[in-house]
């Protein structure tokens, strides 16, 4: 199966073996839209700002092969648990952050780690798939001082004892403190291509702005790799009518996402 992204006289195929989505869950305030920032752009915004549902999407192509990964940064407040339970059937991978300086916070991702084996123990058993479940359980904001610490490490540890595809990091968004990492560990359980981890995609990525609106961007190229990414944003107005879309399809592998643009390399490019 192949998904087909078109621009203008461009089509690009994605293979869906190599279409990935990745979920970030929490409660509000720990950090999670910091997290994906790092990982996007390699920035932090002092600025809180309460997220409704974010959606990103990254379209590599690494040695001739297009890969995609989707990213949604979800609400810690989640009002909908149904769509909750939506972005855990169709995730892949998961990020589970809570912040070490709040207790509520850590139960809360305590939940969520059941939810989740749960969800996806019924899913198997009505697909037969065994597929594995990449998750890192996160404990953001480790730049504080250890006397506003409400969580040890052993508690943290202690989620994932018992399963080899599951680990713990502590780590600091804001000092960019064991964010790429985590994500390193998390796409070599996943068994994602290298070149997808956050020190080197940033490397060779294109960064087609704001939203899929904007016509300006950018490219880097990197000796000796035959790779490049680009960066797709959706609005607050297209996120509600992916999820409009998403709640109308009874057969979750459909995946209704709106197609992106795709910007492909050029021959003969000037790059800085």
């Amino acid at each position: 199966m192949m998904k087909t992204m078109s621009t203008g006289n461009c089509t690009l195929n994605v293979p869906a073996k190599n279409s990935y989505r990745m979920v970030v869950l929490g409660a509000s305030r720990v950090g999670k839209s910091s997290i994906v920032s790092r990982f996007l752009n390699g920035r932090f915004e002092d600025q809180y700002t309460p997220t409704i549902e974010d959606f990103h999407r990254k379209v590599y192509n690494i040695r001739g092969d297009m890969y995609q990964l989707d990213i949604l940064d979800t609400s810690g407040n989640h009002p909908f648990p149904a769509m909750r339970r939506l972005s855990i059937l169709t995730g892949d991978v998961f990020i589970l952050v809570f912040s070490l300086d709040n207790r509520e916070s850590f139960d809360e991702v305590k939940r969520l780690q059941k939810q989740i084996l749960e969800v996806k123990s019924c899913l198997k058993n009505k697909t037969k798939e065994s597929a594995d479940l990449p998750m890192v359980i996160c404990g953001n904001k480790n730049d504080h001082s250890e006397i506003y610490r409400k969580v040890r490490s052993d508690e943290g540890e202690n989620l994932v004892s018992s399963d080899e595809n599951c680990a713990y990091f502590e780590v600091s968004a804001k000092k960019n403190t064991n964010v790429d990492e985590m994500f390193y560990v998390l796409f070599s359980m996943a068994k994602l291509p290298h070149e997808m981890s956050p020190a080197l995609h940033r490397k060779i990525s294109i960064q087609y702005g704001d939203t899929f609106q904007q016509k300006s961007f950018r490219m880097r190229r990197v000796k000796d790799m035959d790779a490049y990414a680009c960066h797709l944003v959706e609005s607050e107005s297209e996120t509600f009518q992916r999820n409009i879309s998403f709640c109308s399809h009874d057969n979750i592998s459909q995946r209704p996402f709106p197609a992106p643009t795709i910007i492909s390399r050029p021959q003969h490019a000037e790059l800085p």
